[in-house]
């Protein structure tokens, strides 16, 4: 991965400058807090009506310190092989630098205009300073399997900690982002409706046709062809009407585009035979309590054994690509587009299911929640019970493993 390899290059000097004796005194002090989840309501009502920087400023330089320092006491817990990989090292050293500048802000007067200011830019500098943790960490995730044996207790571990740290980042960026949209003057969401990065009044479908187009556009860029979009809306709450939640159209594009791509690589590859391309199909659904997005495919299915995998950042049904600094996206390959495409689903206590039909294909569903007031942040925190979760070795298997005698023929015949 070029970009990743340059990326490393370029912030390597803070790395080989080592980390100063008040960082694991930071470390532990903020960790010692749980993060405290918001709702979508919460934020909606606070950037709609009293909407205040300087509460904002209070909140969130207590918060994201709470939040960074939380995951730094997971990252220590991964193997030593795997904490050791470059890029690895730069990720955690890009959190602790994050965590020491927003420390800094603890003592300065809210009620100075120039703090707040300040404040400001240094979300911006942190946000872009993550911007690449997701490739790097994938990159050094990669290297590590390459490198070492990697037993099933130690991938459950990695799985179990890059879903927590994926979604650590995703709450990091939301609260950056609102912040920065509703105060900084620089910083413009280019919608007028929203409330930050939030839609009060979502187009549900608008954005599953944007994403869908999004996917189009990639998909003739790598097979020179494309399946149709077939769709159908129930309006469960209020029949015969559009379909609108309040929620962050951004988190519901990345979803839905990860989905897409997955479903039109498998349909033009399963279907590469055939005169023309089957759709494919979405079905929208509101309901009392949630919204549902069915999205079908008939791109051949997956194996019963490999339906869990899908979510492993381990594991990708594609050949790796090769990144370079072109602003091409690669189709597929990395491996972790579905489990974050989860995580965003899950964030505000949603969730995101495959059920395939193996020789024929599949469904993804996605569920996520018609109320505001129950969109709640769905946050990791580290406690003994995290802790405990990377101490556990391998359980014995209480079920019959299945396997073929190796003289199959003769043991039948004796029977």
């Amino acid at each position: 991965m070029r970009a990743a390899r340059a990326a490393l290059r370029s912030a390597a000097p803070l790395a080989a400058g080592g980390v100063s004796g008040r960082v694991p005194r930071e470390v532990e002090r903020f960790s010692r807090y749980s993060p405290s989840p918001l709702s979508i309501q919460q934020f909606l009502d606070f950037g709609s009506s009293n909407g205040c920087e300087r509460t904002s400023f209070a909140f969130l330089r207590q918060e994201l310190p709470v939040r960074l320092a939380n995951i730094l006491r997971e990252i220590d817990l991964l193997p030593d092989q795997l904490l050791s990989i470059p890029s690895v090292q730069m990720v955690k050293s890009w959190y602790i630098q994050s965590l020491m500048e927003l420390v800094e802000f603890r003592q300065k007067n809210p009620e100075d205009h120039r703090v707040l200011s300040d404040f400001i830019d240094t979300l911006v500098i942190v946000r872009n300073r993550h911007h690449d943790v997701v490739p790097i960490m994938a990159q050094g995730v990669i290297e590590y399997q390459d490198t070492f044996r990697v037993d099933l207790v130690t991938s459950q571990n990695i799985q179990y900690f890059l879903d927590r740290f994926y979604m650590n980042r995703i709450s990091i960026r939301m609260l950056i982002n609102q912040h920065t949209l509703l105060f900084d003057d620089n910083t413009n969401s280019g919608h007028q409706q929203h409330i930050g990065s939030i839609d009060p009044c979502c187009d549900v479908v608008g954005v599953v046709n944007d994403a869908f187009e999004s996917s189009r556009r990639l998909c003739d860029q790598y097979y020179l062809a494309s399946p149709e979009l077939s769709l159908i809306q129930v309006n469960g709450r209020v029949p015969g009407q559009p379909i609108h939640i309040v929620y962050v159209p951004s988190h519901l594009f990345h979803i839905l585009f990860e989905l897409f791509k997955n479903a039109m690589r498998a349909t033009i590859e399963h279907q590469e035979n055939n005169s023309s391309l089957s759709p494919v199909k979405v079905t929208v659904v509101l309901g009392n309590e949630d919204l549902t997005i069915k999205i079908s495919d008939t791109g051949g299915g997956v194996p019963l054994r490999k339906i869990n995998l899908l979510f492993s950042y381990m594991y990708s049904t594609a050949p790796r690509p090769v990144m370079d600094d072109s602003h091409n996206a690669p189709l597929a390959g990395l491996g972790y587009g579905l489990p974050i495409s989860r995580l965003y689903a899950k964030y505000f206590q949603g969730d995101l299911n495959l059920y395939s039909i193996p020789g024929y294909g599949t469904d993804a569903v996605i569920y996520l929640k018609a109320l505001s007031t129950e969109s709640i942040e769905k946050l990791p925190v580290f406690n003994k019970s995290a802790f405990k979760r990377y101490q556990m070795g391998t359980e014995a298997d209480d079920w019959c493993i299945p396997s073929k005698p190796k003289n199959s023929v003769r043991q039948s015949a004796a029977m």
